[in-house]
């Protein structure tokens, strides 16, 4: 059980840009693991080999799609196992093969994403942003980009949303779990030696004191700007913008976060690949156009 146990104090210990019914979620699965209630060994190689298949990239026609689904963070391991999700670390190697490849001319983000980790957001999103003007970059909320997964699709070149779709919850969180009365149901009384007088602090097997909950606050506030920054930088406009009508930690749906400005239209995955996929190939057609009328008009002299 320590394994879990390890996964409870990284979600315990880490701000978090996602939905809150899904950190919820989260913590009931671990908690149900931690009891002994899992799956069998052959199981869960059966679920994670089914989540790798889920977010291999692949490519139709000239265009390259990236699967961004699940809990994102920065290395997922066990808990890729355990419910599914992204590793913003692999996505952006994904992404790197995508940009090198001549044949892929451009790249659709297709995310269904409740969030993930603060940890690598902010790195993937910032690689992203950076390739625009390389290959026309499309993200497609197919059908949820909330929170961190939000973030990353406001640094693409547009952000398209799936008429059923909801993108947004623009903000972070961090959860304290007080685990000092099952403790104590249990005749566990844990003990902490510690050099450092803040070392243990937010520790699991007691309550936040005052000073811990100011300064796990700051963390939540400095993640929470930078989130905003970052969204505003994407999608051109002023933090206080963001700030003011993204929703301040809601979703919305497709009609509305077009109207406040959070994406950019309405349209489907395959609408996408096909106008992505066609519009390459109309290009090419004038190109050839125009190369035959140039070299119809030098023979003609």
């Amino acid at each position: 059980m320590k394994s879990y146990d390890s996964i409870s104090s990284f979600i315990s210990g880490s701000v978090w840009a996602i939905l809150p019914a899904k950190m919820d979620a989260m913590l009931d699965v671990i908690d149900a693991r931690s009891a002994g209630i899992s799956v069998d060994a052959k199981t869960a190689e059966m679920m994670a080999a089914a989540n790798r298949r889920a977010i291999a990239p692949r490519t139709h026609r000239s265009v390259g799609v990236l699967p961004v689904y699940g809990i994102l963070s920065q290395r997922m391991n066990l808990m890729s196992a355990m419910s599914g999700g992204t590793s913003t670390e692999l996505l952006g190697r994904d992404f790197d093969a995508l940009m090198a490849d001549e044949s892929v001319e451009s790249i659709i983000l297709d995310i269904d994403s409740p969030g993930g980790n603060y940890y690598g957001t902010m790195e993937i999103a910032e690689k992203i942003h950076a390739a625009r003007g390389s290959k026309p970059i499309v993200a497609v909320a197919n059908s949820m980009a909330a929170s961190a997964a939000y973030w990353i699709g406001t640094a693409a070149d547009e952000l398209v949303v799936t008429p059923s779709g909801d993108v947004g919850s623009v903000g972070v969180l961090a959860v304290h779990e007080d685990h000092s009365r099952a403790n104590e149901k249990a005749g566990i009384k844990p003990s902490y030696i510690t050099y450092g007088q803040n070392k243990a602090e937010a520790n699991p097997d007691g309550p936040l004191s005052d000073e811990a909950t100011d300064h796990l606050q700051q963390s939540v506030n400095r993640a929470g700007e930078t989130f905003v920054r970052s969204v505003a930088k994407h999608r051109g406009i002023d933090p206080a913008t963001v700030h003011q009508a993204f929703g301040q930690g809601r979703c919305y749906g497709a009609v509305g976060a077009v109207r406040r400005g959070m994406a950019d239209r309405i349209g489907t995955l395959e609408s996408e690949i096909d106008r992505l996929a066609n519009a390459k190939q109309r290009a090419r057609g004038r190109r050839t156009i125009a190369t035959q009328r140039r070299r119809l008009s030098i023979l003609s002299q």
